[in-house]
């Protein structure tokens, strides 16, 4: 049925979407309960493999050395190249059933991961808004190319950076980027100036590689380790040294001037049964994020000095080991406009009586009176991208160019690129009340809960790549523009470069959280305790 102010290609295309919103919905509740965390979705991409090889794509498996990528192209003959992504690991410690009540899913601790953004509902949305085009193409014989890639581990920012260094962006005309509303005023609408800035991550080692050199042995012992030697400090207390010095100095790494943040996590390394050995290796991890790249540099600068010092004062050695460096995004008016203009052909999602239903139940579980409309306004109707950028830019200095951050803005530096937000279930609070983190994921695995914004974000992609691939003055438009603000397009005088080596190899083998398979039984790294 044709749709009224829609191309005959974008009415097969939403159609599409229409007639498949079930296959979708079924789709996110296979992502969603798979729930794997960065670097561990195995599950989860052999999925989109399996899937995407079925629809008609050539499936690169693996791509550039992650396992759990994957890079899949649909070429109808010569046209442009437009791509879009899916995004699909869980956050640890957010483990939830798809409930209006707290708890884990069956048989998993609290702790094992979940879906938080969510991210299942980003990858779905992206896939169906790909299959959407497709079938548009089928019907119409436009042509052109589909990229759609798979990008695990973007809670480590890691997968596009590598895909970019390597090579994957470089043959692309223009390229889509869909997330669920995450903060206000970012929802149902696009990124206009102000992109996120840039991420670094890092894991710093510190090995007790000579512990009999640190004191006087016990010498009626040939036992370097005997109880009653000085015993070296080791790697564990390098690796609090630096988590206290770091804690320490963090006023002082950046000024107060400007939005940064960092964070940091502690690998495992296998001490817990070794007697009374020192800790001969322990890892943590930091991930900052910045506005720029200088200001990235310089909290490496003295993250560095912290590991140095504390390898020495505790008879260590130390070193860096890159996990990902992404750039800062990169405003492009033109692709702002054209997947607007799509977003409001979409429409805002709206949610129904199904949805109210159960966020109701949730309002009951927390003790709340349950609100005739409990979702929040904002998710429902639609902001022009230059008003959420003036509401966007109140709390942020003249000069902070970028905020936030996220590694779709390596796609930025390749071709001219899109971001673009749908609002996601969200409740509305009485004054005074904050609702438990519990809520919102559970709200993301309710399919009447999360599927309105699927809907949208699909046919907003969907539409927006059928005017890239029939409209060609506003690619044309779109690629100017990127040359314009780049100094001249890849390579340009204003262009930043990948900052990750091409030779670059993903550390797929540190200690993330994931799930393994023993005589016990599939468990998580944090297994569910007897009475969970």
């Amino acid at each position: 049925m044709q749709q009224r102010g829609l191309s005959d290609a974008k009415s097969v295309a939403f159609d599409w979407v229409n007639e498949n919103r079930r296959a979708l919905s079924d789709w996110n509740q296979v992502i969603w309960h798979f729930a794997e965390p960065a670097l561990r979705e195995y599950k989860s991409a052999a999925w989109y493999v399996d899937r995407l090889s079925r629809e008609g794509f050539k499936v690169e498996a693996g791509s550039g050395g992650m396992p759990t990528a994957f890079s899949a192209t649909f070429e109808n003959g010569d046209g442009p190249v437009i791509a879009a992504y899916a995004e699909y690991d869980a956050v640890p410690g957010n483990c939830q059933v798809a409930a209006a009540r707290k708890g884990p899913r069956p048989g998993l601790s609290k702790y094992a991961a979940g879906h938080t953004d969510p991210h299942s509902a980003l990858g779905i949305a992206a896939l169906g808004g790909a299959l959407a085009a497709k079938a548009a193409m089928q019907r119409h014989n436009i042509k052109g190319t589909l990229r759609f890639f798979g990008e695990p581990a973007e809670k480590l920012r890691l997968s596009k950076p590598v895909h970019a260094a390597k090579g994957y962006y470089d043959s692309i005309d223009a390229a889509i980027s869909f997330h669920p509303t995450y903060m206000l005023p970012l929802c149902n609408t696009v990124r206009w100036d102000t992109h996120c800035g840039a991420a670094y991550v890092c894991i710093y080692s510190f090995e007790c590689v000579e512990p009999e050199y640190w004191g006087s042995a016990d010498a009626s012992s040939p036992i370097p380790a005997s109880h009653i030697s000085a015993r070296a400090p080791g790697a564990n207390d390098a690796l609090f040294t630096m988590f206290g010095l770091t804690k320490q100095l963090q006023s002082s790494m950046l000024p107060f001037t400007t939005g940064w943040s960092l964070s940091e996590a502690i690998l495992t390394a296998g001490q817990a049964t070794a007697d009374n050995l020192p800790a001969h290796v322990a890892q943590i991890q930091y991930i900052w994020r910045v506005p720029d790249l200088g200001m990235a540099e310089q909290v490496l600068r003295v993250l560095d000095n912290n590991a140095e010092a504390a390898a020495k004062a505790a008879h260590c050695s130390w070193r860096r080991i890159w996990v990902s460096r992404s750039r800062p995004g990169l405003a492009n008016h033109a692709m702002s406009k054209l997947v607007y203009d799509n977003l409001k052909r979409a429409g805002a999602p709206q949610w129904g009586d199904e949805a109210i239903a159960s966020a109701q139940a949730i309002q009951r579980e927390l003790g709340l009176e349950p609100m005739e409309k409990p979702y929040l306004e904002a998710i429902e109707r639609l902001i022009e991208p230059e008003e959420a950028e003036r509401l966007l830019r109140r709390n942020l200095p003249p000069s902070q160019v970028n905020s936030t951050s996220d590694d779709y803005t390596e796609f930025c530096w390749h071709a001219p690129t899109a971001r673009f937000y749908v609002g996601r279930p969200m409740l509305k609070a009485p004054r005074g009340f904050h609702y438990p983190d519990w809520v919102l994921n559970a709200l993301g695995g309710i399919p009447a809960c999360i599927d309105p914004m699927i809907e949208t974000a699909a046919k907003t992609i969907a539409g927006s790549i059928c005017d890239l691939l029939t409209r060609p003055e506003l690619l044309a438009a779109a690629k100017a523009e990127f040359a314009e603000r780049t100094g001249g397009g890849i390579g340009g005088s204003n262009w930043i470069s990948p900052q990750l080596p091409k030779d670059f190899r993903p550390p797929i083998d540190y200690r993330w959280p994931e799930y393994v398979t023993t005589s016990r039984g599939e468990e998580w790294w944090i297994p569910a305790a007897a009475d969970e």
